[in-house]
């Protein structure tokens, strides 16, 4: 059960039920870990939807998805992990057994260093980067990045309940 509980919209101010109701409208959904934040950490956290949009000109969806994971299982954060192995699987993939691309292990690597530790990414990863994508890409990458480890230190400190609609996507 998680350390702290979900706002109650009934109970709820004007401006946490108008966040709420923007959140709905926008995506469709609420999900535990956006139902305990207030406005505006929930606004700083659906940020990473922004930086997403900023990515996507240059990263497809699966690139995304891949480096998402490789952060949220480095994090050990298994709200993020299942979520992108839901969004693997839904889209066809079998999470344990992608054979990434050369640019999505680079991404898979930077991701993994990123969330291990943030002082040591290697040269060599960064060469890798710089060869492929221009500045404000890797700008936006390594923001995208701080967001993720973000959602896992916040889902894992709060030890935010699983969303019942990734249960069937859990690492068995």
């Amino acid at each position: 059960m998680a350390m702290i509980p979900p706002i109650d919209y009934a109970t709820a101010s004007n401006e946490i039920r108008a966040e709420h109701d923007r959140e709905l409208a926008l995506r469709g959904r609420m999900t535990n870990m956006k139902r305990i934040l207030p406005p505006a950490a929930h606004r700083i956290y659906a940020e990473w939807f922004t930086l997403r949009d900023l990515l996507k000109p240059t990263l497809d969806d699966r690139a995304i998805w891949l480096f998402s994971k490789a952060v949220s299982e480095t994090m050990r954060a298994e709200i993020p992990v299942t979520f992108f192995r839901r969004a693997l699987i839904d889209s066809g993939l079998d999470p344990e057994n992608i054979e990434p691309t050369a640019d999505e292990a680079l991404l898979i690597d930077f991701g993994t260093a990123v969330a291990t530790d943030a002082n040591a990414v290697c040269d060599a990863i960064w060469a890798g980067l710089k060869a492929r994508y221009d500045e404000p890409t890797l700008v936006n990458l390594v923001a995208f990045a701080g967001i993720m480890v973000a959602t896992c230190v916040f889902t894992n400190a709060v030890r935010v309940d699983l969303d019942p609609e990734l249960e069937g996507y859990r690492r068995r």
